[in-house]
C-alpha cells in the first residue's frame, strides 16, 4: 500500500524531486496502478471529445503524454509484443532493464527526431508483395505513448459497426453483423464488396494532417519520416506505413464516417420500409446492402467514391464488385450466403485451404521431430483455428481438416519407416478412440509420474456456439459500459479455459 503511495504521487508531480526508488528498478514497477491512472486520463479525452471539447481534449492529451505512467506503458508495449526483437535501421533492441528504464526517459517531444523506417516486403496470397515499415524501438515506443492519448477519441468518433483494429471487437463481431443484417426474411438481398487499394500507403497527408485530433508537428513527422531500402532513402509523400503501432488507429480516423455517407446516399423511404442500408467494416474491408442493385450502384456507390476521394483512396476494380446473397460472398475468411429463407455463414474455401498448407508446411519440415512435439505444435494450430471458427457453420469443415491432417500424419510416419509395413506403422503412431475410429498418438509423461498418451486434436470436437456480438454503441473507454465489457470477459475466459484445457491422458 505504501509503494502504491508513493506510485501515486510521484505520476502527480513526475518533475518534482528526485527520481523516486521504484522507478529505479523495471521489476519494482506496479504495471496495474499504472494502467489504472492512464485509464482515469483516457476517460476523461473520450468525455471531452464526445462532448466536442476539443480545447479539453488537446489540454488532456498533453498532460498524457508527458506522464511518467504512459511513457512506462509505451515502452513496456514494445518490449513486450511480438516484434520485439525486430530491429529498425538503428539495429537497436532494448532488452536490459537499464536500456528499457532510458528509454522512458527519452521519449520527449522536444527535439524528437524519428529516423528512417526499414522497408521489409512479405508476400499476398495474389503473388505480389506488400510493403511494411519498421520503425525503430524509440519510434515505436513514442507511436504508443501518442497512441494512448489518440485512441479514446477515435473510439469516441468511430463509426458503430466498424470493427477492425478496435478494442473489445473481432472478426467474429463484424460476422455476427453481417447474420443480423442479412438473416432475416425481408432482410437485403444484394451487397456492394468493398475492398479499398493500398489503402494504408494512398491516404493523403494533407487530409490527415487537417482532421486527425493529435499533434500535428509529431504525426507531420512520423508521416515524411521516409524509408529505407538497401542503403538508399526514399520520402514519403502519402500513406500512412503498415507496421506502425499507431497506423491502424490512423487509417480507422480516416475512413470513419464511411457508414454515415452510405446511409445518407439514399434517405428516401417507400411508406414505411427503409432503404435497407447496412455497413459492415474491418479495417479497409467492408461490405453494403441495399435494396436493389440499382441503389447499390447509382446512389452509394458514387457516394462512397467521392468520400474516399476525398481522402486520396480509391477502391479496388478486381475486388469490388456488387452480388446478390444467393450467390454467396467471402468476407473475412468466412462465405456468407442465403440458402432460400436460411442464411450460413460458413468458413470459406480459401482458409481451409491456406490453413492446410500451413500445416502439410509445419509436418515437412518437422521430418527429424518426435512424434510428441509435432503433435503438440500441431494441436496447438488447430485448437487456435477451430476456436476462430467456432462460431460459424463450421462442422464439416471440421471433418475435411481432420481427415486431410490425418493423412498429412500418416504419410509423414511411412516416410520415417520405408521398410516398416502399414500394421507395424498404425500400432506405433496411432490408437483406438472410442466412436472416434483411429487417431495419432504419442506416449507422454504425466506430472504425476505415470505415463499417458497425447492424442492428436480433433477439430471436429470443438461445440459450435453463436457468438454474442458486441453491442454497436459500446466503446471500451465509456464508464457506462465498464460492466457489461466486464461480464463479456468473464464469459471469454471460461470457454477459454474449456477450450484450451489440457487433453485428458489415457495409459
Amino acid at each position: 500500500m505504501r509503494k502504491g503511495r508513493e506510485q501515486k504521487e510521484a505520476l502527480a508531480q513526475p518533475d518534482a524531486g528526485a527520481i523516486p526508488t521504484w522507478l529505479k528498478s523495471w521489476d519494482s514497477i506496479q504495471w496495474n496502478q499504472l494502467r489504472r491512472q492512464v485509464r482515469r486520463l483516457q476517460v476523461r479525452i473520450a468525455k471531452a471529445a464526445k462532448e466536442e471539447r476539443w480545447g479539453k481534449v488537446d489540454f488532456l492529451q498533453h498532460v498524457l503524454t508527458r506522464s511518467i505512467a504512459a511513457r512506462l506503458l509505451a515502452v513496456l508495449r514494445v518490449v513486450s509484443n511480438k516484434g520485439k526483437r525486430t530491429p529498425g535501421v538503428d539495429k537497436i533492441i532494448w532488452r536490459s532493464c537499464r536500456q528499457k528504464m532510458q528509454a522512458v526517459w527519452s521519449l520527449n517531444r522536444r527535439g524528437y527526431k524519428p529516423q528512417p523506417l526499414r522497408r521489409i516486403y512479405i508476400p499476398k496470397r495474389n503473388g505480389k508483395r506488400r510493403p511494411l515499415g519498421i520503425p525503430t524501438m524509440r519510434d515505436r515506443a513514442m507511436q504508443a505513448l501518442y497512441l494512448q492519448a489518440l485512441e479514446p477519441v477515435a473510439e469516441t468518433r468511430a463509426d458503430p459497426n466498424s470493427y477492425g483494429f478496435r478494442p473489445r471487437r473481432s472478426i467474429a463481431d463484424a460476422l455476427g453483423q453481417c447474420f443480423i443484417s442479412l438473416a432475416k426474411e425481408n432482410s437485403p438481398r444484394v451487397i456492394l464488396e468493398g475492398d479499398i487499394q493500398s489503402c494504408f500507403d494512398q491516404i493523403s497527408h494533407e487530409w490527415m494532417l487537417d482532421n486527425i485530433p493529435m499533434d500535428r508537428k509529431i504525426l507531420e513527422k512520423w508521416l515524411k519520416a521516409g524509408y529505407m531500402e538497401g542503403r538508399r532513402l526514399y520520402p514519403t509523400e502519402e500513406g500512412t506505413p503498415q507496421g506502425g503501432i499507431i497506423s491502424p488507429v490512423l487509417a480507422n480516423l480516416v475512413l470513419d464516417g464511411l457508414e454515415t455517407v452510405a446511409l445518407q446516399a439514399d434517405p428516401h423511404r417507400l411508406g414505411n420500409l427503409r432503404p435497407k442500408i447496412n455497413v459492415v467494416r474491418y479495417a479497409d474491408d467492408f461490405i453494403i446492402t441495399g435494396s436493389s442493385r440499382e441503389q447499390l450502384e447509382h446512389k452509394v456507390f458514387p457516394a462512397v467514391k467521392a468520400f474516399l476521394g476525398k481522402r486520396g483512396l480509391r477502391l479496388s476494380e478486381e475486388k469490388t464488385r456488387i452480388t446478390s446473397i444467393e450467390d454467396g460472398f467471402d468476407f473475412l475468411g468466412a462465405t456468407v450466403r442465403k440458402y432460400g429463407d436460411k442464411l450460413l455463414i460458413r468458413p470459406s474455401k480459401r482458409n481451409i485451404l491456406d490453413f492446410l498448407r500451413e500445416l502439410r508446411s509445419l509436418i515437412r519440415t518437422q521430418k527429424a521431430t518426435t512424434a510428441l512435439d509435432l503433435i503438440r505444435q500441431l494441436n496447438s494450430k488447430l485448437r487456435g483455428w477451430a476456436n476462430q471458427q467456432r462460431h460459424l457453420v463450421s462442422s464439416r469443415a471440421f471433418r475435411y481438416v481432420d481427415i486431410r491432417v490425418f493423412q498429412a500424419l500418416w504419410q509423414w510416419a511411412k516416410r520415417r519407416h520405408p521398410t516398416k509395413g502399414k500394421g507395424w506403422v498404425r500400432a506405433k503412431y496411432c490408437r483406438a478412440v472410442p466412436n472416434q475410429g483411429s487417431t495419432f498418438t504419442a506416449p507422454r509423461k504425466n506430472p504425476d509420474g505415470s505415463w499417458g498418451n497425447l492424442d492428436l486434436y480433433r477439430t471436429s470436437s470443438m461445440p459450435i456456439r453463436r457468438h454474442a456480438k458486441v453491442r454497436a454503441e459500446a466503446t471500451a473507454y465509456d464508464p457506462a459500459y465498464d460492466d457489461y465489457f466486464r461480464q463479456r470477459r468473464e464469459k471469454q475466459r471460461r470457454r477459454r479455459a474449456k477450450v484450451f484445457a489440457p487433453a485428458s491422458t489415457e495409459p
